[in-house]
């Protein structure tokens, strides 16, 4: 189905205004549960994970490495980052999307764009539909950015994104050094698989009110294309589940944290010993809900494949080298497969 223009503009906070859930967003052969159990997420502390004298570092390294294997994510805390600039990222993702729909439509995604205001791109009609609304924009490098989708309302949002930017720069290379010295690899085999021009997207997430929260997601279920993803969590109301064990749990809300989970190129990377999670959005009756998610995705020129170091009689290879993954990413998780699955190794055994 060729995409309209119509499809780009029909935002999910119109259809919440007016207390519609049409068809193309209700899930019938998938359970929600939205009050499945609580996920057991590490919290990580940076400071200490960062201080090669500190002696507590090693437990840090180990609560990572815990956490990325079980359910591919963890909770950095201490990082660094005033809790009152948090408040601030988080502010602007509400103006924005509080501005009337004139205003924001400034910054509408085209058919032929990712980057913009509106949602997701509708690749055919058995697609069922997200219910969020999205800001999405390319941050790193420089020459990606797409100015005239970057909001002038509020007047501070081009300054504080740009900021946040500069920390999440800091922090991925930090966090990349970090797991590969938790499983005794030289720190920059994984930073270095990124490339110097890795890509660093930033999308803003709302989620209104929805009347159907039993049969509509704000996210399908879906591992990221990334090599990891840096989220920021609305500080009151939860909504992200992870899948584990075939179960799903829901992941609690750290105020001022922010949590970290592998994507598939790090899970590639790592040889499988890192795990890129499943995970879903559910919506919510009373409450709507912003995130901001930062995705580090390596150098699109650069192949990357599994550390040699990670290979051996114990865990063979078990993928593939592959080239600009994202590629792949977006086409698989509209049909609700899993990219990942083109590198593995076993498919050529079949």
């Amino acid at each position: 189905m060729a995409e309209t223009q119509e499809t780009v503009f029909k935002s999910v906070q119109e259809l919440a205004s007016s207390n519609q859930v049409p068809e193309k967003y209700i899930h019938t052969r998938i359970s929600i549960n939205n009050s499945c159990p609580l996920l057991d997420v590490p919290e990580v502390d940076l400071s200490l994970l960062i201080s090669p004298t500190s002696p507590a570092r090693q437990h840090e390294l180990n609560k990572l490495q815990s956490g990325l294997k079980s359910c591919g994510c963890f909770q950095v805390i201490n990082h660094g980052i005033a809790d009152s600039f948090l408040d601030k990222v988080r502010e602007i993702s509400k103006e924005f999307f509080a501005l009337p729909a004139e205003e924001k439509l400034k910054y509408a995604r085209t058919v032929d764009d990712m980057d913009g205001y509106g949602n997701d791109s509708v690749l055919s009609e058995k697609q069922k539909l997200d219910w969020t609304d999205r800001l999405y924009l390319n941050v790193f490098p420089d020459d990606t950015r797409k100015l005239q989708f970057w909001p002038q309302k509020p007047e501070c949002f081009r300054a504080v994104l740009e900021e946040y930017i500069e920390n999440m720069k800091l922090l991925s290379d930090s966090l990349l050094k970090a797991m590969a010295t938790s499983l005794n690899m030289e720190e920059n085999c994984f930073l270095d698989q990124c490339g110097e021009h890795r890509t660093m997207v930033a999308r803003f997430n709302f989620y209104p009110p929805c009347p159907r929260p039993d049969v509509v997601l704000g996210v399908k279920p879906h591992a990221d294309g990334t090599a990891i993803t840096i989220l920021l969590q609305d500080e009151e109301v939860e909504g992200l589940q992870v899948l584990k064990d075939d179960h799903w749990y829901r992941v609690p809300v750290v105020k001022y944290g922010l949590l970290i989970n592998v994507g598939d190129q790090v899970e590639i990377m790592s040889n499988g010993v890192f795990k890129s999670p499943m995970h879903r959005v559910v919506t919510n009756a009373e409450r709507e809900r912003n995130t901001l998610a930062v995705f580090i995705m390596p150098d699109v020129d650069v192949e990357i494949g599994p550390v040699e170091k990670l290979i051996n009689e114990e865990r063979p290879r078990a993928y593939k080298n592959v080239k600009n993954f994202v590629d792949l990413f977006f086409q698989s998780y509209q049909q609700g497969k899993r990219p990942i699955e083109a590198a593995m190794i076993s498919q050529e055994l079949h």
